[in-house]
């Protein structure tokens, strides 16, 4: 997705006015007025994408109707030129930037709701995307490490499958990180809802552990996410296993940035070659 051909969805979809492009990743985010407007890649050649924005939406309504902070949608989804598109109430400005602490609360609140009626949610796919984003990285990685990764992701999908949980399964964020979170005059509220799934309550948990681990969150701000939510996720011992899932599943998506970025291709080879060494002290950096 580029800014140019998200622009040209949102024309097709009417919303062009004073449109301000304030993300641009997996998705273009723009804010439109009172709205914020989500597009995601072709629908055509990810059909998956789609669903993927219709249950978005679905679970904001879930979420709203349970009480949970979070963002709220503003119209159902659709497919305007081929991609999907969700639009989402506008929130207030940030009273502060968010910090891990912030995510407690909402994580102990998401935790303790039941299935949701009516709305299937998948299992936390960590690993699904890592044959996409190789393919998408081409000739520009070593097909070495390439296929060090599918045996990583193999490895930790078998061992992921055998783990016994600490805490009850059941609904989760997904991507539980202090920037889908944001706090307003109200207080926090949660946002980017694409992920929540249906699977182990650690993955929201390891998250957290494996920034302070490798991204250099501060030991005290961990501590103190881990002290509100009540339960250090690295006491369990299936803690490697999902943080080594989520070590394989970062490294594919940053290779997928690798054929048009120097700079990504660099941040690959490090993380590469930080697993292929067993050297957990070395530093990731954000992509």
């Amino acid at each position: 997705m580029n800014e140019m051909r998200a622009r040209e969805v949102l024309t097709a979809a009417g919303l062009t006015g004073g449109a301000e492009l304030i993300a641009l990743g997996e998705n273009a985010v723009f804010a439109v007025g009172d709205l914020v407007v989500k597009i995601g890649r072709d629908a055509v050649e990810h059909p998956e994408l789609r669903e993927r924005a219709e249950r978005e939406v679905a679970v904001a309504q879930w979420l709203a109707a349970s009480g949970v902070p979070a963002v709220r949608a503003a119209g159902p989804a659709r497919v305007v030129d081929g991609h999907p598109v969700t639009l989402w109430h506008r929130l207030p400005d940030a009273a502060r930037p968010a910090e891990p602490r912030d995510l407690a609360p909402l994580l102990t609140a998401v935790h303790a709701l039941p299935a949701p009626e009516g709305l299937t949610l998948p299992r936390r796919e960590l690993l699904g995307g890592v044959e996409r984003w190789l393919r998408l990285a081409g000739e520009a990685i070593d097909p070495a490490d390439a296929a060090y990764l599918r045996e990583r992701r193999d490895g930790f999908a078998a061992a992921a499958a055998g783990l016994v949980p600490h805490l009850p399964r059941g609904p989760i964020h997904g991507d539980a990180l202090a920037r889908n979170v944001h706090v307003g005059p109200d207080g926090p509220v949660l946002v980017d809802l694409e992920t929540f799934s249906t699977d182990l309550r650690e993955h929201d948990l390891v998250v957290l552990a494996l920034s302070r681990d490798r991204y250099g969150l501060a030991a005290e701000a961990y501590d103190a996410f881990t002290s509100a939510y009540g339960w250090d996720v690295r006491e369990w011992d299936g803690c490697a296993v999902l943080r080594g899932a989520r070590e394989t599943a970062s490294c594919a998506w940053v290779a997928q940035h690798a054929p048009a970025n120097p700079k990504a291709l660099a941040e690959f080879r490090r993380r590469v070659a930080s697993l292929r060494e067993g050297d957990a002290s070395v530093r990731w950096y954000p992509f």
